[in-house]
């Protein structure tokens, strides 16, 4: 029989959207996401259990999430951002009342069969995982540093390069061109020296408060969307009762280094995707983007 939302779309609900595993049954009683999940998907989300884990899933269209329809739907952004955002509301909700593994977006099932296939194969695999996330959250830091100002600062400061300035001043212009270019590597190499320097600081700071950490590759601007450069992008793994401390310290460090040209950006908490290292196949998968597509942010900014 077709659901309500087959008859009003003419799409079949056949495929299984998997959000996220849990050791705990969500308690869907106190939430919305039954009501506001129809607004995207038109259906539920619902758990199924096997072997004492919990998949938290929904039922999607092929027309929209086969492989080959998926690839079309990532072309339009306002489908991707409005399903993307959704994916990470899902687990966030989630997350409030259950410990996660989180699932990347998209990842698709053919049947609650498959997904229960999957739950088998790695039940001590996500029991341990979810073990070792138990009572922490994943917080991200992410600095961006703005070279002019950094620059100046550093010109300022520097007798060495005060002095060649002054040398450049009383020389002759063949002279004063040899000097700059040497000043200009100079003033490269310690602003290449302060950023590792500044960075290092402030990971080591953040690092003493957490269980584990992360370091991730660093984004170009066209991806964060920032006027300046991001110098550390990092994960850090806190237990719930540090998270306080984590934040305040985060505070801190973004005063220190506000006057220096460095913005200090505290986000958190996040499901934490860089803290399970299981990587599920499953003959019953469809699909699974294993990258959040290009444009798409959700910021929380401490």
């Amino acid at each position: 029989m077709m659901s309500a939302h087959e008859k009003v779309t003419g799409m079949r609900e056949k495929l299984i959207y998997v959000y996220c595993v849990s050791h705990k049954e969500p308690n869907f009683k106190d939430s919305d996401l039954g009501n506001s999940h129809t607004k995207i998907f038109g259906v539920r989300v619902y758990p199924i259990c096997h072997q004492d884990l919990y998949a938290v899933v929904s039922k999607v269209s092929e027309d929209e999430f086969t492989e080959e329809n998926l690839k079309k739907n990532l072309s339009d952004m306002k489908w991707v951002e409005s399903n993307v955002l959704r994916h990470e509301e899902v687990i966030e909700e989630i997350m409030r009342d259950c410990t996660v593994i989180p699932f990347k977006f998209a990842t698709i099932f053919k049947t609650e069969e498959n997904v229960k296939a999957l739950l088998e194969e790695h039940t001590e695999e996500f029991k341990k995982s979810l073990e070792g996330l138990e009572g922490k959250e994943e917080w991200g830091i992410k600095v961006y540093c703005n070279i002019d100002i950094l620059k100046t600062n550093l010109i300022k400061e520097n007798e060495e390069i005060k002095r060649m300035e002054q040398d450049i001043k009383l020389s002759s212009a063949g002279k004063a061109y040899l000097l700059m270019k040497k000043r200009d590597g100079l003033i490269e190499s310690i602003l290449n020296k302060k950023i590792n320097e500044y960075g290092q600081d402030i990971f080591e700071e953040l690092n003493a408060l957490s269980r584990d950490t992360r370091i991730n590759k660093l984004l170009p601007k066209e991806v964060t969307e920032q006027k300046d450069e991001m110098i550390l992008n990092a994960a850090f793994l806190i237990d719930t009762c540090k998270i306080i401390v984590f934040i305040d310290t985060a505070i801190f460090l973004k005063e220190k280094y506000k006057d220096k040209g460095l913005n200090l950006n505290c986000t958190g908490p996040w499901p934490p995707y860089n803290f399970c290292s299981i990587n599920p196949i499953s003959s019953g998968r469809d699909s699974n983007l294993f990258e959040t597509p290009k444009g798409v942010k959700k910021e929380k900014a401490i």
